[in-house]
């Protein structure tokens, strides 16, 4: 199928050197904030790229739980294959896509686990249904039907009953430490704003520097 002529311009807006805060996670609550205004349904949603001892990278969507100038942390299960990729190569890739306002934010850094206490924290905020579903799925794993998947949940429901779900010691949080951050905002002809913060090589501040579309 050719779809070669499918396209559109980019006309929500531009950005200039001098709309940007210095700090990239300073940089991205403001768009975050403004990502959450619109229609968006999830802005949370980022794809996460992780690559294997073959150099075979895989992509997924996973959600953002929560950010700081430390970094930016998601939830999975130690089995999952992403999290058998960051055991062979913790570099990272994050990419938020917000199509409505014609924005991107990459980022890229090592992902490292945060401490099961503070995974403990979050897990009891999730519902109990999601708590009880990360116990029963061998994430990544070959699965031979639905109904398997389904009959353990409802076994481990009603094991635990009224009581309350423990933190499995196979899930946790990662937190995906930035050592570059890139916004993208679409520009009418194709003629796009990107702007690139580094790291720099003693980790106290941030250059940044504006890139060809």
């Amino acid at each position: 199928m050719d779809i070669s002529q499918f396209r559109r311009e980019y006309l929500w807006g531009g950005v200039s050197r001098a709309d940007l805060e210095q700090d990239p996670v300073t940089q991205f609550s403001l768009w975050f904030d403004q990502a959450q205004k619109t229609t968006i349904s999830d802005p949370t949603a980022m794809v996460l790229a992780t690559v294997n001892s073959d150099g075979q990278p895989s992509q997924r969507t996973v959600l953002l739980k929560y950010y700081d100038e430390k970094g930016f942390v998601f939830f999975t299960n130690f089995g999952s294959r992403k999290a058998a990729e960051i055991r062979e190569n913790e570099k990272v890739s994050l990419l938020f896509v917000w199509l409505e306002l014609e924005r991107q934010v990459m980022i890229n850094g090592s992902a490292r686990k945060i401490s099961a206490a503070e995974s403990a924290k979050y897990f009891l905020t999730r519902p109990k249904e999601s708590q009880l579903a990360a116990w029963v799925s061998s994430q990544s794993h070959k699965l031979s039907s639905r109904q398997i998947l389904l009959q353990k949940f409802q076994e481990m429901k009603r094991k635990i009953g009224e009581g309350k779900v423990p933190l499995p010691s196979f899930w946790g949080g990662y937190r995906v430490e930035p050592t570059e951050v890139e916004f993208w905002q679409g520009r009418k002809s194709r003629l796009h704003d990107r702007f690139l913060y580094t790291l720099t090589s003693d980790r106290s501040t941030w250059s940044m520097e504006r890139l060809a579309p």
